[in-house]
């Protein structure tokens, strides 16, 4: 596979640091990279490069393989990345728990970031066709019934300025592609108080989402169910969304 050539733009004061994170950052796109791939990708020498990852690999943020040489993302990552938001998917996780058994379908907890959201836990069902989603996942907002249900939680000139910084990308029929078709829906979202993702990401997969609100009024996450849409009939979206919108209500209560 060919590796592409990256343009990262200086934001931080320290060189050194901001290059590791570059580094960190490449793995986005690939799940293995060699020493000469990440050099490529950055545009940065061999011998710069090596001291970094062999700093990260130290310190088990990367990890190489013995065969074939090439590096992956490290433990020490994951263990750190699982403490993100702790209180709040303590606060999330029996609900997710309770969803699941009532619903039989994949559920997940999603949060903001920027004009993305990243699946921080999911409860996969038990049935046949499991949903392909993972944890660290990033989706742009505009294509995910989690992140439109954020959208319709923010003031209306704030969701309009994230969904303007939004490039827009046709995954199937169904896909939103503009700022108008999205902030469209947003009214509809509030009135019934959850979205519904109608295989705009994927086609087959159905999801619902309902917005976390803080004590300040905020959206700082989401809760959803996917499943494929042979089951998810209008007879269930329906159930499934009144479950749905009550355990979002009692999870924002707690914060």
């Amino acid at each position: 596979m060919e590796v592409k050539t990256r343009k990262m733009e200086r934001i931080a004061p320290i060189q050194s640091v901001e290059r590791a994170i570059w580094i960190l950052k490449c793995f986005e796109e690939r799940d293995e990279l060699s020493l000469s791939e990440i050099s490529k990708m950055l545009s940065i020498h061999k011998s710069t490069v090596f001291g970094l990852i062999s700093t990260l690999a130290a310190y088990r943020f990367l990890e190489q393989d013995e065969n074939s040489g090439k590096y992956h993302l490290g433990l020490e990552l994951f263990r750190m990345g699982s403490r993100v938001n702790k209180d709040l998917r303590s606060i999330v996780a029996p609900y997710l728990d309770k969803l699941v058994r009532i619903c039989e379908e994949t559920v997940n907890f999603l949060i903001p970031d920027g004009s993305y959201v990243i699946y921080l836990e999911k409860k996969e069902s038990n049935r046949s066709m499991r949903i392909e989603t993972s944890l660290g996942q990033w989706e742009p907002m505009y294509r995910t019934a989690a992140g439109k249900a954020i959208l319709a939680a923010l003031p209306l000139e704030e969701a309009r300025s994230i969904l303007e910084e939004t490039k827009f990308e046709r995954m199937t029929e169904n896909t939103l592609l503009s700022v108008k078709d999205v902030m469209g829906e947003l009214e509809e979202i509030r009135c019934k108080g959850y979205a519904v993702d109608h295989e705009e990401l994927e086609y087959g997969l159905i999801c619902l989402g309902v917005a976390l609100i803080d004590s300040a009024g905020r959206p700082v996450g989401a809760i959803s169910i996917s499943g494929p849409s042979s089951r998810m009939t209008k007879e269930n979206i329906e159930k499934f969304a009144k479950y749905l919108v009550d355990f979002g209500c009692h999870i924002s209560d707690k914060l």
